[in-house]
């Protein structure tokens, strides 16, 4: 039933009020956020040195059309074949400038990345885009990793803001262990239903000392009072320093990802690679605004304490998640040793070693591709061998062996092991 226009709950969700809204500029090294198609088939992109084109589907079939090739490309299609004999038969060696009779490029400039890998791609991974064809960052995997870093700190320091017992981690742990069994079958949700709704949606409202009946659920989620916007389009800079090589902000590129793990000797142990559209050298803005009276008005029914009211507090909220995380990283790697002759591929780590010298980490946040497990809210709190376990009951089993068992690293142009995917510095410029 709709609420009268005149009720708390009406009012509270058409009001306007000052809030305290930041514009954050984002930087990374590199950077993947998944699209909603996970994986691309052969026909669905090109590799032809320099660069991976992506087509426009539409586009390429009515120029396939036009030149009569279209049932071969159907062909190409239904076996999952690669399109590059085609595109040379149809258009000849020029065919990246091919344009349909409209005039409507079949292969965007937008749609290009540099290609960093030296073999073949195989089910390369896109990177999520707008409607102009230009990477961004979505507001809501901002707004995401902000959840899961402000639901780590509650846990953390559950007694400074009174978290209910129930929803502590040693109450979790007991949780997780009896139904280890129910686990897999669970696995995407039960953190909502263990902790997460406790943290964010069990409060009451108060607005203008009047009551506010609303059921659980988004009208009494805190995060109803933090605000993310879509980042500025990540489109390629170039960038000339006086006296210096220039370099290129916001490069799109393919990249080879290597997912390794490690023998009980601790020798690098090489297990697949991925191919994926990646970001090099971000650098966009966003908007993050905190609402400070609507987040007022917020009561736990439990009498747990909110942990922010500004953009400031949000920002080192995450910078202590990313410390912990980075922590983590930086024991793992140190461990590790390098293995030349792993299935045909040098494992050499030095570059990833180099990465987590630092023991302060110069990060704020770990965003998209390479938090894993123990990147996710309660992950970090847990025993190693209840991480274990949980792995093993919701993944491939690995008995006694460390959670997680594999990392993702990412080779340059000269097939090096030289980056880690994620790391994001969030930094307020007004």
């Amino acid at each position: 039933m709709t609420p009268a226009t005149d009720s708390p709950l009406a009012k509270l969700n058409t009001y306007k009020t000052k809030q305290d809204t930041k514009q954050i500029r984002l930087t990374s090294r590199i950077l993947h956020i998944g699209s909603a198609v996970s994986r691309l088939n052969p026909f669905e992109y090109v590799q032809a040195n320099p660069f991976v084109y992506l087509p426009d589907a539409e586009a390429l079939a009515k120029a396939l059309k036009q030149r009569g090739f279209l049932n071969d490309y159907v062909r190409c299609i239904e076996d999952r074949e690669p399109i590059g004999d085609l595109l040379e038969d149809a258009f000849g060696s020029d065919w990246v400038r091919m344009t349909t009779e409209e005039g409507q490029p079949v292969f965007p400039r937008e749609a290009r990345s540099l290609d960093w890998v030296n073999d073949g791609i195989t089910e390369l991974r896109p990177m999520i885009r707008n409607g102009f064809n230009h990477h961004y960052i979505p507001g809501s995997s901002i707004k995401g990793a902000l959840r899961t870093a402000i639901a780590y700190h509650l846990l953390k320091h559950s007694a400074r803001y009174r978290v209910p017992k129930q929803s502590r981690v040693s109450a979790i742990e007991d949780r997780l262990r009896k139904s280890m069994g129910q686990l897999r079958r669970k696995a995407r949700f039960y953190d909502d239903g263990v902790f997460m709704d406790e943290l964010f949606a069990n409060f009451g409202l108060s607005y203008q000392g009047r009551e506010v009946k609303a059921r659980q659920g988004p009208n009494t989620d805190i995060m109803r009072a933090v605000q993310v916007s879509d980042s500025e389009p990540l489109i390629e800079e170039k960038v000339q320093r006086q006296g210096k090589r220039p370099f290129f902000r916001n490069l799109p590129v393919v990249t080879e990802v290597v997912v390794s793990s490690r023998f009980p000797d601790y020798r690098a142990k090489y297990r697949a690679s991925i191919y994926a559209e990646m970001v090099f050298n971000v650098r966009t803005q966003f908007t993050l605004s905190v609402d400070q009276e609507m987040l007022s008005w917020f009561r736990h029914n439990g009498g747990m304490q909110l942990p922010f009211e500004s953009v400031d507090d949000l920002l080192q909220i995450c910078r202590e998640f990313a410390q912990d995380q980075w922590d983590f990283e930086h024991d793992y790697w140190a461990v590790v040793q390098n293995n030349p002759r792993a299935q045909g591929r040098n494992l050499d780590f030095g570059d990833i070693r180099s990465i987590y010298e630092p023991e302060r980490c110069p990060h704020t946040l770990r965003l998209g591709w390479g938090s894993g497990f123990r990147g996710t809210t309660v992950g970090l709190l847990l025993p190693d061998e209840l991480v274990g376990d949980i792995r093993d009951a919701c993944g491939i089993k690995a008995p006694g062996f460390e959670a997680p068992k594999s990392r993702r690293t990412i080779m340059n142009s000269k097939g090096e092991i030289k980056y880690v995917p994620g790391w994001i510095e969030l930094k307020a410029v007004q």
